[in-house]
């Protein structure tokens, strides 16, 4: 299993963020792309989108964008596989999975929770660990109608600002999810705050993760 050195000799230089809608990532993980881009100086970021009409990957492009400060250091794909049938089209996931393992060599991955009850989340779990087998992998989480919240063992505290930033971003960048009675400023900061309980974050907000194995060691050591 890879280590994740966290000084500055060994700096984050790749992050892959994956996420079945355009939507996902930054519900799940956009507090904490903001926050590992103060931490560490522009880790390029695989921002990979796989179901995503025209208009919301024109959403997907602009949050990317916003969140990780240009085009520089983000590269964003986008695909359109049919929302809720990723199972049924397993093989052609799976393909661009084995394609994006040929062009990235990500020192951490964030991707969906293994055991949400969306189908589509969880196949693209799935296939992130069949296809990086020797990576940080973060799962993140994305509430819904299915319910199915969970108790992660990995957070990461957010600076009030950061969490301001999330949750703007959201609300302007996804204009067609905003007729969702879920999809408002209350959900987001809601889970935050109950994850920032949870992990005493001295601003009371966190991002939550779960993370099945790792290994964290401080500097050059061993």
């Amino acid at each position: 299993m890879r280590a994740w050195n966290i000084d500055s000799s060994s700096p984050l230089k790749e992050v892959l963020a994956i996420g079945a809608h355009s939507d996902d990532i930054e519900i799940g993980a956009a507090g904490t792309m903001l926050w590992l881009r103060q931490c560490f100086p522009d880790p390029h970021v695989r921002w990979v989108v796989l179901c995503a009409t025209a208009e919301r990957r024109d959403e997907a492009r602009r949050s990317a964008r916003s969140i990780l400060g240009g085009d520089r250091n983000c590269t964003v794909d986008t695909h359109d596989f049919r929302d809720g049938f990723f199972p049924y089209e397993g093989a052609k996931v799976k393909d661009v999975f084995e394609r994006l393992k040929a062009t990235v060599a990500p020192d951490l991955i964030l991707t969906h929770h293994g055991d949400d009850r969306h189908q589509d989340h969880r196949l693209v779990s799935e296939l992130t660990w069949n296809t990086f087998r020797d990576h940080i992998i973060m799962e993140y989480e994305v509430p819904k109608y299915d319910g199915g919240m969970g108790s992660p063992n990995f957070f990461v505290p957010l600076a009030t600002d950061i969490v301001e930033r999330k949750v703007d971003g959201l609300m302007e960048h996804f204009g067609t999810q905003r007729n969702k009675a879920w999809f408002s400023k209350e959900t987001f900061l809601g889970l935050m705050r109950l994850r920032g309980i949870e992990c005493r974050s001295p601003s009371g907000y966190a991002e939550g993760f779960y993370v099945r194995k790792a290994i964290w060691r401080e500097g050059r050591g061993g």
